[in-house]
Protein backbone atom coordinates (compact mmCIF):
# COMPACT_ATOMS: atom_id res chain seq x y z
CA UNK A 1 0.00 0.00 0.00
CA UNK A 2 1.35 3.43 -0.87
CA UNK A 3 1.40 6.38 1.61
CA UNK A 4 -0.85 8.38 -0.30
CA UNK A 5 -3.32 5.75 -0.13
CA UNK A 6 -2.99 5.12 3.81
CA UNK A 7 -3.38 9.08 4.48
CA UNK A 8 -6.55 8.61 2.69
CA UNK A 9 -7.79 5.60 4.40
CA UNK A 10 -6.92 7.06 7.45
CA UNK A 11 -8.25 10.48 7.41
CA UNK A 12 -11.90 9.23 6.00
CA UNK A 13 -11.91 6.31 9.02
CA UNK A 14 -10.89 9.19 11.41
CA UNK A 15 -13.83 11.69 10.09
CA UNK A 16 -16.70 8.38 9.96
CA UNK A 17 -15.71 7.62 13.38
CA UNK A 18 -15.78 11.62 14.68
CA UNK A 19 -19.05 12.04 12.86
CA UNK A 20 -20.60 8.94 14.79
CA UNK A 21 -19.30 10.87 17.95
CA UNK A 22 -21.19 14.17 17.21
CA UNK A 23 -24.15 12.41 15.49
CA UNK A 24 -24.64 10.53 19.06
CA UNK A 25 -24.41 13.51 21.19
CA UNK A 26 -26.77 15.18 18.90
CA UNK A 27 -29.51 12.34 19.38
CA UNK A 28 -28.70 12.16 22.80
CA UNK A 29 -29.77 15.62 23.17
CA UNK A 30 -32.79 15.67 21.54
CA UNK A 31 -33.96 12.80 23.64
CA UNK A 32 -33.31 15.32 26.49
CA UNK A 33 -35.63 17.97 25.17
CA UNK A 34 -38.30 15.65 24.24
CA UNK A 35 -41.44 15.04 26.13
CA UNK A 36 -41.54 12.21 28.82
CA UNK A 37 -43.15 8.97 27.48
CA UNK A 38 -44.97 7.82 30.40
CA UNK A 39 -42.24 8.41 32.76
CA UNK A 40 -39.35 7.50 30.68
CA UNK A 41 -36.22 8.61 30.83
CA UNK A 42 -34.42 10.29 27.55
CA UNK A 43 -32.32 7.48 25.70
CA UNK A 44 -28.66 7.09 25.48
CA UNK A 45 -27.01 5.04 22.80
CA UNK A 46 -25.73 1.36 23.69
CA UNK A 47 -22.37 1.01 22.27
CA UNK A 48 -20.84 -2.35 21.07
CA UNK A 49 -17.53 -2.91 18.99
CA UNK A 50 -17.53 -5.83 16.06
CA UNK A 51 -15.00 -7.57 14.40
CA UNK A 52 -14.81 -9.78 11.54
CA UNK A 53 -13.61 -12.24 9.43
CA UNK A 54 -13.14 -12.31 5.72
CA UNK A 55 -14.16 -15.08 3.49
CA UNK A 56 -11.26 -16.67 4.34
CA UNK A 57 -11.27 -16.85 7.60
CA UNK A 58 -8.59 -14.15 7.46
CA UNK A 59 -8.99 -11.10 10.35
CA UNK A 60 -10.89 -8.37 8.03
CA UNK A 61 -11.67 -5.24 10.82
CA UNK A 62 -14.85 -4.25 12.29
CA UNK A 63 -16.61 -1.17 13.74
CA UNK A 64 -18.56 0.17 16.45
CA UNK A 65 -22.46 -0.19 16.90
CA UNK A 66 -24.30 2.38 18.14
CA UNK A 67 -27.92 1.85 18.89
CA UNK A 68 -30.71 3.61 21.10
CA UNK A 69 -34.22 2.85 22.17
CA UNK A 70 -35.24 5.69 23.68
CA UNK A 71 -38.60 8.22 24.62
CA UNK A 72 -38.54 10.00 21.49
CA UNK A 73 -36.97 7.51 18.80
CA UNK A 74 -38.23 4.06 19.45
CA UNK A 75 -35.03 2.98 17.40
CA UNK A 76 -31.42 4.31 16.03
CA UNK A 77 -28.59 3.22 15.12
CA UNK A 78 -25.73 5.34 14.42
CA UNK A 79 -22.71 2.86 12.60
CA UNK A 80 -19.42 3.29 12.11
CA UNK A 81 -16.87 0.44 10.02
CA UNK A 82 -13.74 -0.22 8.53
CA UNK A 83 -13.65 -3.48 6.87
CA UNK A 84 -10.86 -5.01 4.77
CA UNK A 85 -9.77 -8.50 2.90
CA UNK A 86 -11.02 -10.29 -0.32
CA UNK A 87 -14.25 -10.79 -1.24
CA UNK A 88 -15.67 -13.78 -2.07
CA UNK A 89 -15.18 -14.86 -5.92
CA UNK A 90 -18.88 -14.86 -6.86
CA UNK A 91 -19.48 -11.16 -5.56
CA UNK A 92 -15.67 -9.88 -6.33
CA UNK A 93 -17.20 -9.59 -10.09
CA UNK A 94 -20.59 -7.13 -9.34
CA UNK A 95 -17.76 -5.07 -7.61
CA UNK A 96 -16.17 -2.04 -9.68
CA UNK A 97 -12.55 -2.82 -9.83
CA UNK A 98 -12.91 -6.35 -7.70
CA UNK A 99 -13.22 -8.19 -11.11
CA UNK A 100 -9.43 -9.17 -11.21
CA UNK A 101 -8.06 -8.38 -7.53
CA UNK A 102 -10.46 -9.10 -4.98
CA UNK A 103 -8.99 -7.25 -2.33
CA UNK A 104 -11.30 -4.52 -1.13
CA UNK A 105 -10.69 -1.91 1.89
CA UNK A 106 -14.01 0.31 2.76
CA UNK A 107 -14.90 2.51 5.76
CA UNK A 108 -18.24 4.14 6.70
CA UNK A 109 -21.06 5.64 8.67
CA UNK A 110 -24.73 4.45 8.40
CA UNK A 111 -27.76 6.13 10.37
CA UNK A 112 -31.20 5.33 10.42
CA UNK A 113 -33.84 6.88 12.92
CA UNK A 114 -37.56 5.81 13.88
CA UNK A 115 -39.10 7.96 16.07
CA UNK A 116 -42.19 7.07 17.92
CA UNK A 117 -43.90 10.42 16.64
CA UNK A 118 -45.68 9.53 13.74
CA UNK A 119 -45.34 13.44 12.78
CA UNK A 120 -41.74 13.32 12.85
CA UNK A 121 -40.17 11.40 9.69
CA UNK A 122 -38.06 8.42 9.55
CA UNK A 123 -34.47 9.79 8.30
CA UNK A 124 -31.52 7.89 6.82
CA UNK A 125 -27.84 9.07 5.97
CA UNK A 126 -25.09 6.86 5.02
CA UNK A 127 -21.34 8.08 3.95
CA UNK A 128 -18.64 5.25 2.70
CA UNK A 129 -14.98 5.46 1.34
CA UNK A 130 -14.49 2.36 -0.98
CA UNK A 131 -10.87 0.95 -2.26
CA UNK A 132 -9.72 -1.59 -4.52
CA UNK A 133 -8.34 -1.38 -7.48
CA UNK A 134 -10.25 2.09 -7.74
CA UNK A 135 -10.95 4.98 -5.18
CA UNK A 136 -14.72 5.99 -4.85
CA UNK A 137 -16.91 7.99 -2.22
CA UNK A 138 -20.86 6.97 -1.81
CA UNK A 139 -23.69 8.15 -0.15
CA UNK A 140 -26.82 10.17 0.78
CA UNK A 141 -29.69 11.16 2.99
CA UNK A 142 -32.75 10.49 2.57
CA UNK A 143 -36.58 11.51 4.40
CA UNK A 144 -38.98 9.59 4.97
CA UNK A 145 -42.85 11.05 6.04
CA UNK A 146 -44.69 8.26 7.83
CA UNK A 147 -48.20 9.86 7.31
CA UNK A 148 -50.08 10.84 3.67
CA UNK A 149 -50.64 13.98 4.59
CA UNK A 150 -47.03 14.86 5.19
CA UNK A 151 -45.54 13.24 2.21
CA UNK A 152 -45.98 15.89 -0.12
CA UNK A 153 -43.04 17.77 -1.47
CA UNK A 154 -44.55 20.88 -0.46
CA UNK A 155 -44.68 19.49 3.17
CA UNK A 156 -42.25 22.13 4.99
CA UNK A 157 -40.27 19.46 5.70
CA UNK A 158 -39.62 18.34 2.18
CA UNK A 159 -38.92 21.82 1.53
CA UNK A 160 -36.17 22.06 4.31
CA UNK A 161 -35.19 18.58 3.70
CA UNK A 162 -34.32 19.51 -0.43
CA UNK A 163 -33.40 23.27 -0.03
CA UNK A 164 -30.83 22.14 2.56
CA UNK A 165 -29.56 19.35 0.13
CA UNK A 166 -29.45 21.90 -2.76
CA UNK A 167 -27.22 24.30 -1.18
CA UNK A 168 -24.74 21.62 0.08
CA UNK A 169 -24.59 20.50 -3.87
CA UNK A 170 -24.30 24.38 -4.66
CA UNK A 171 -21.18 24.49 -2.31
CA UNK A 172 -19.72 21.87 -4.40
CA UNK A 173 -20.77 22.01 -7.60
CA UNK A 174 -17.34 20.49 -9.12
CA UNK A 175 -18.25 17.27 -7.99
CA UNK A 176 -22.07 17.65 -6.85
CA UNK A 177 -25.01 18.10 -8.94
CA UNK A 178 -28.69 18.09 -6.58
CA UNK A 179 -30.34 17.94 -10.00
CA UNK A 180 -28.55 14.07 -10.79
CA UNK A 181 -28.57 13.44 -7.20
CA UNK A 182 -31.76 13.80 -6.09
CA UNK A 183 -32.87 11.75 -9.52
CA UNK A 184 -30.46 9.24 -8.67
CA UNK A 185 -32.53 8.69 -5.49
CA UNK A 186 -35.80 9.38 -6.29
CA UNK A 187 -34.42 6.21 -8.65
CA UNK A 188 -32.82 4.25 -6.18
CA UNK A 189 -35.47 4.45 -2.83
CA UNK A 190 -38.33 3.03 -5.32
CA UNK A 191 -40.53 -0.27 -4.26
CA UNK A 192 -40.68 -1.55 -7.66
CA UNK A 193 -42.89 -4.13 -6.67
CA UNK A 194 -45.22 -1.35 -5.54
CA UNK A 195 -44.67 1.12 -8.36
CA UNK A 196 -44.22 3.53 -5.29
CA UNK A 197 -41.28 5.78 -3.34
CA UNK A 198 -40.10 4.72 0.18
CA UNK A 199 -40.20 8.92 0.78
CA UNK A 200 -39.78 12.05 -0.15
CA UNK A 201 -36.35 11.76 -1.47
CA UNK A 202 -32.71 13.62 -1.14
CA UNK A 203 -29.42 12.96 -2.90
CA UNK A 204 -27.96 9.55 -3.19
CA UNK A 205 -24.34 9.04 -5.10
CA UNK A 206 -22.36 6.63 -6.04
CA UNK A 207 -18.75 5.79 -7.80
CA UNK A 208 -16.92 9.45 -7.19
CA UNK A 209 -14.11 8.16 -8.45
CA UNK A 210 -10.96 9.52 -6.54
CA UNK A 211 -8.50 9.71 -10.07
CA UNK A 212 -5.94 12.22 -7.92
CA UNK A 213 -5.69 13.63 -5.00
CA UNK A 214 -7.09 17.12 -6.24
CA UNK A 215 -10.70 14.69 -6.94
CA UNK A 216 -9.81 12.83 -3.16
CA UNK A 217 -10.19 16.09 -1.33
CA UNK A 218 -13.00 17.66 -3.29
CA UNK A 219 -14.81 14.45 -3.17
CA UNK A 220 -14.28 14.23 0.16
CA UNK A 221 -14.75 17.76 1.23
CA UNK A 222 -18.15 16.89 -0.30
CA UNK A 223 -19.13 13.98 1.81
CA UNK A 224 -17.61 15.75 5.01
CA UNK A 225 -20.52 18.67 4.60
CA UNK A 226 -23.36 16.13 3.89
CA UNK A 227 -22.68 14.59 7.33
CA UNK A 228 -21.99 18.76 8.73
CA UNK A 229 -25.30 19.46 6.91
CA UNK A 230 -27.61 17.01 8.32
CA UNK A 231 -25.98 17.32 12.14
CA UNK A 232 -28.51 20.39 12.00
CA UNK A 233 -30.65 19.84 9.63
CA UNK A 234 -32.49 16.88 11.11
CA UNK A 235 -32.56 17.86 14.33
CA UNK A 236 -34.07 21.34 12.85
CA UNK A 237 -36.43 18.94 11.34
CA UNK A 238 -37.26 16.93 14.59
CA UNK A 239 -37.46 20.00 16.53
CA UNK A 240 -40.24 21.07 14.40
CA UNK A 241 -42.57 18.42 14.96
CA UNK A 242 -41.47 17.86 18.54
CA UNK A 243 -45.07 18.90 19.81
CA UNK A 244 -47.73 18.29 17.49
CA UNK A 245 -50.14 15.29 18.13
CA UNK A 246 -50.84 12.49 16.95
CA UNK A 247 -54.03 9.61 17.23
CA UNK A 248 -53.93 5.94 17.18
CA UNK A 249 -54.59 6.20 13.25
CA UNK A 250 -51.92 7.77 12.55
CA UNK A 251 -49.55 4.75 14.70
CA UNK A 252 -51.60 2.53 12.52
CA UNK A 253 -50.15 3.99 9.39
CA UNK A 254 -46.74 4.53 10.57
CA UNK A 255 -46.36 0.89 10.78
CA UNK A 256 -47.95 0.30 7.50
CA UNK A 257 -45.08 2.87 6.27
CA UNK A 258 -42.82 0.95 8.25
CA UNK A 259 -43.65 -2.23 6.73
CA UNK A 260 -43.19 -0.66 3.22
CA UNK A 261 -39.76 0.31 4.83
CA UNK A 262 -38.60 -2.96 5.89
CA UNK A 263 -39.71 -4.29 2.28
CA UNK A 264 -37.11 -1.99 0.77
CA UNK A 265 -34.17 -2.69 2.80
CA UNK A 266 -34.44 -6.27 2.25
CA UNK A 267 -35.08 -6.79 -1.50
CA UNK A 268 -32.96 -3.56 -2.72
CA UNK A 269 -30.57 -1.74 -0.25
CA UNK A 270 -27.14 -2.01 -1.68
CA UNK A 271 -25.93 -1.48 1.50
CA UNK A 272 -27.60 -4.46 3.37
CA UNK A 273 -26.56 -6.75 0.55
CA UNK A 274 -22.82 -5.47 0.87
CA UNK A 275 -23.24 -5.95 4.09
CA UNK A 276 -23.98 -9.33 4.41
CA UNK A 277 -22.32 -10.76 1.64
CA UNK A 278 -18.95 -9.25 2.93
CA UNK A 279 -19.61 -10.95 6.69
CA UNK A 280 -20.58 -7.18 8.62
CA UNK A 281 -22.06 -7.40 11.64
CA UNK A 282 -25.89 -8.71 11.11
CA UNK A 283 -27.16 -6.76 13.85
CA UNK A 284 -25.78 -3.73 12.81
CA UNK A 285 -26.90 -4.27 9.54
CA UNK A 286 -30.14 -5.05 10.30
CA UNK A 287 -30.42 -2.28 12.92
CA UNK A 288 -32.20 -0.14 9.71
CA UNK A 289 -35.17 -2.18 10.50
CA UNK A 290 -37.93 -0.73 12.98
CA UNK A 291 -38.69 -2.34 15.83
CA UNK A 292 -42.33 -2.42 15.08
CA UNK A 293 -44.35 -2.85 11.73
CA UNK A 294 -47.40 -3.81 10.16
CA UNK A 295 -48.76 -5.45 6.73
CA UNK A 296 -52.51 -4.73 6.66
Amino acid sequence: MNDALSARQDAAAEWFEKLQRRLVAAFEALEDEAPGRDGARPGRFELKPWSRADHSGAPGGGGRMALLRGRLFEKAGIHSSVVFGTFAPEFAAQIKGAESDPRFWAAGLSLIAHPWSPEIPTVHLNTRFVVTTRQWFGGGADLTPMLARRRSQDDPDARLFHGEMEALCGRHAGVASHQRFKAWCDEYFFLKHRGEPRGIGGIFYDDLVCADDQAYAAIFAFTQDLGETFLTLYPQIVRANLGKPWSEEDRDEQLVRRGRYVEFNLLYDRGTIFGLKTGGNVDSILSSLPPTARWP
